[in-house]
């Protein structure tokens, strides 16, 4: 569609819910600390991260939400993303290849952000002008 209303709507639909998993992941990783740096561990990932990955998933949610630094923030989420996918979702059941797919589906929505960027409904759109 080539109506830029709908077009930056979209884009900041997509944004707010592509952010959503993060900001709430980052959120709960507080609340529940040590069964996420027990879980960190069974997984062979050393737990001294955690206090990084719930910054990158807070901060890095929130700047997706509002467009700040857009491109590097989802190209950095991809990657995020596909790790976390290969450190926890590699094998077993079906219910880990269903958080491998969905991880993988999320750096293809960061990867789709990176090129399209973050619309005119942004604080990067905001700070062009």
């Amino acid at each position: 569609m080539n109506n830029p209303q709908v077009n930056n709507a979209a884009l900041l639909v997509g944004r707010i819910l592509i952010a959503a998993i993060f900001v709430i992941s980052g959120y709960n990783k507080i609340g529940g600390y040590s069964g996420t740096l027990a879980y960190m561990a069974a997984k062979g990932v050393p737990g001294a991260l955690l206090p990084l990955v719930i910054l990158v998933e807070l901060l890095g949610g929130i700047a997706i939400v509002v467009g700040f630094q857009t491109r590097i923030v989802a190209i950095l989420l991809a990657g995020f993303s596909l790790l976390a996918a290969l450190f926890f979702h590699m094998g077993g059941d079906m219910n880990q290849t269903i958080h491998f797919m969905k991880n993988l589906a999320i750096a293809g929505g960061f990867l789709a952000l990176f090129a399209a960027g973050p619309g005119d409904w942004s604080l990067d759109a905001r700070n062009r002008r």
